[in-house]
């Protein structure tokens, strides 16, 4: 084996020699090694191209056996990313880089230190490139683990490494080109320090709020969020290093900074969505004017309401028996008494109750809120049991719907602004 390598060395090397000689014999006096440099870069691409090609036959050939992405899932992201094309790359590179030298013996070898520098340089793109394709690997792979927190992380780390690779890569091919000690540059960074840092002010927030988001599982793609600061409700469709991107409901796309998903007041709705429940907080305002006790004769009026037959029953029942006990007990001030607001809101309650449309399992409540000049608001609290915009604002439709028009039977005046023409 090792004599045929010798053999095939010395093939190379002939032929070098005769190429040499023949170049040398053409080419205008002084121009020699710019011949020389075409001929031996062209030699060196041809066999790279031929390598190149090879290779990525038999290891990409190889990595087709593990094309079951559930059994196979790390070997499958690897593969989709093309990871094993810069692999074929770098190793057809380093045969190049050890063959030069012992193929082109003797030929100009003032030469030898241009084409070693585009070696190396090639070697740098290529590990740059081997980079870039692993983070892809890493998003594939938790894509087909569906993962999608560690795929925003992922996103954001990229983004950053990408930024951070040119720079550091953009260096390291400078000195690679023209000979120059990376550590020369790399101390001259610390006079530009401030610069950077103020030029990557985005860059190194949107990487904080992508580990951070990422982390702590508060969003995703795919989320249904609504920010109150720039009055925006839909769903994330992107977040990127730099803007995340919102659909809104009327159809059109929002962008904010990144980082505003770490500083800005951010509600995510998408749990409710996924439970399919959706909140009712809405509140009628009455007239405080049209409140009263109710006599007798209105509670047996009442009474013929099925919802609250029972409750009246029982309260009146509770009611005579304390006021046997009470001096002046004809005075209705005395004592306790039902009053006209006081039943409607039990009626309310369990009206709503009795809905088939309110979720059972969440709080139901309807509750008297402070006092305003408008009048006293009594507020509805309850979940819809169908987050869908549509049918949640029908089912809401239709609660107050009944409770507004419900509500003359207790005699009382709904609050509404007056105009005079």
């Amino acid at each position: 084996m090792k004599d045929e390598i010798k053999d095939t060395k010395s093939f190379f090397q002939e032929i070098s020699e005769q190429l040499y000689i023949y170049i040398s014999k053409i080419s205008p006096a002084g121009l020699d090694w710019v011949f020389h440099i075409i001929v031996k870069l062209g030699l060196l691409v041809a066999i790279f191209l031929f390598l190149d090609f090879i290779f990525k036959i038999i290891i990409n050939y190889t990595f087709r056996f593990f094309h079951n992405e559930n059994r196979f899932p790390v070997l499958k992201s690897i593969y989709q990313s093309r990871i094993t094309n810069s692999v074929a790359h770098f190793i057809a590179l380093v045969i190049i880089g050890s063959l030069h030298e012992s193929i082109f013996v003797g030929a100009l070898k003032q030469t030898t230190i241009f084409i070693i520098r585009c070696v190396n340089l090639g070697l740098v793109l290529v590990l740059a490139g081997m980079l870039y394709r692993s983070l892809t690997a890493f998003r594939n792979y938790f894509t087909i683990q569906q993962d999608y927190y560690k795929v925003m992380a992922i996103n954001a780390i990229s983004e950053t490494v990408k930024i951070l690779g040119i720079f550091l890569f953009t260096i390291v091919s400078i000195c690679v080109i023209f000979g120059i000690k990376g550590t020369t540059i790399v101390g001259s960074l610390g006079a530009i320090t401030a610069v950077l840092v103020l030029v990557f002010r985005d860059t190194i927030l949107g990487f904080v709020t992508g580990i951070h988001v990422a982390t702590s599982k508060s969003l995703k793609v795919g989320d249904w969020i609504g920010i109150p600061k720039y009055n925006i409700e839909g769903n994330i469709l992107d977040i990127s290093l730099l803007t995340t991107k919102i659909s809104n409901f009327d159809k059109t796309i929002s962008s904010i900074p990144t980082y505003d998903l770490l500083t800005t007041e951010i509600k995510n709705l998408q749990v409710m969505s996924e439970s399919n429940t959706r909140r009712i907080k809405k509140s009628i305002f009455f007239n405080i004017n049209s409140f009263k006790f109710l006599s007798i004769e209105e509670i047996e009026r009442l009474k013929e309401i099925n919802l609250i037959s029972d409750y009246l029953k029982e309260k009146t029942s509770e009611i005579n028996q304390e006021k046997e006990s009470i001096e002046h007990n004809d005075k209705i001030i005395n004592g306790r008494q039902l009053t006209n607001i006081g039943v409607f809101r039990y009626y309310a309650q369990k009206y709503l109750e009795n809905d088939s449309e309110i979720d059972k399992d969440s709080p139901i409540m309807v509750r008297q809120l402070e006092i305003t000049p408008q009048g006293l608001p009594l507020e509805v609290y309850c979940f819809a049991n169908d987050s869908q915009w549509v049918r949640f604002e029908q089912i809401q439709a239709d609660i107050f719907d009944h409770l507004l028009v419900a509500s003359k039977e207790f005699d009382l005046q709904i609050m509404q602004i007056s105009v005079k023409v």
